[in-house]
Formats: structure tokens, sequence, C-alpha cells
């Protein structure tokens, strides 16, 4: 018997709700509200998009692609909002600080990822929720050697910024 729409989506939710949430946290370096506002979008997004579903791959990786195109399209619109801000204040290039009691590891990890492009930012985010390489390369659409490469360049970033090198 046809599992009914709503059915599907309810298992969905149940099943990747933790994993999107997570996703969308690293994106927005750890704002809970707006990591809870990007994940009700990726469900609405789900939603819609559910009967369209061609299952050329798991409902997981689907699920990583709407996430990873509904955070960048957030972080466009906030950098575009930015940038029209700054633009009428004096222009000042600078790196964020790490905040001063940085003592838990966790904060000063997201503060780092924060520091990373969206690319680097979101690799990170997916070998934290322990994606393997192949689902990962398939998300991203680059190859495993390539994703090995970037990898090794994202922890070395990381290792520096935490350091406070």
């Amino acid at each position: 018997m046809r599992e009914s729409k709503k059915d599907l989506f309810s298992q969905l939710f149940g099943q990747y709700q933790a994993m999107v949430f997570q996703l969308a946290l690293g994106f927005v370096k750890g704002d809970r509200d707006q990591a809870d506002d990007l994940s009700q979008e990726v469900f609405i997004q789900v939603w819609n998009h559910l009967d369209g579903f061609r299952k050329q791959s798991s409902y997981k990786t689907w699920i990583y692609r709407i996430t990873v195109n509904c955070c960048l399209g957030y972080l466009k619109k906030t950098k575009r909002e930015s940038f029209i801000q700054k633009s009428s204040e004096n222009p000042i290039d600078h790196i964020d600080e790490a905040p001063e009691n940085t003592q838990n590891t966790l904060d000063k990890l997201y503060w780092a990822m924060g520091q990373l492009d969206d690319l680097d930012r979101l690799i990170v985010t997916m070998l934290l929720e322990e994606l393997s390489y192949e689902e990962i390369s398939e998300v991203l659409g680059v190859s495993p050697s390539n994703l090995r490469v970037k990898i090794h360049r994202v922890k070395k970033k990381l290792k520096k910024l935490m350091n406070h090198e």
C-alpha cells in the first residue's frame, strides 16, 4: 500500500529534523533561533517538493541539498543586507575576534566555523554530522579525492583559528 504524503513527511521530519537543525546551526554561527527558522523553511520546502522527489538519491541526501540551498540563500540575503547597511557606514575590514570567555570548546568551534567561508563551514558541519565522504561528495558535487584535499585544508584553518594563531 502506498504511503501517504503526510505519513512520509512525518517520518522524514522525525528522522532528519535534528540533522537539519545542526546543519543550520553551523551556518548561522550557533544562533539557535535562526537555526529554528531555517529548519522550518527546509521542511516547508520538503513538503512542497515531496511529490516531485525522483528517488535519484536518498531522502537524506535530498534533504541535505535542500538544507544547504536554504542556508546559502539565507547567507546571501544576509550578506546583501549587511552590505547595504555597511555601505552607509565607514567601511573597516576586520575579522571578528574570538569571544572573551571561550572556555567552552563548542563555543570556540562555532566561533571558528563562523570565520570560515560558506563551503568550508558546510564541510565541517557535515563532518560533525558524521556523513561519509561519499555522501558529502554527492551533496557538494565534488570527487572524493577533491573532498579529502578540502577537508585537510579546512582542518588546518580551524586549528589555526581555535588556537588564535
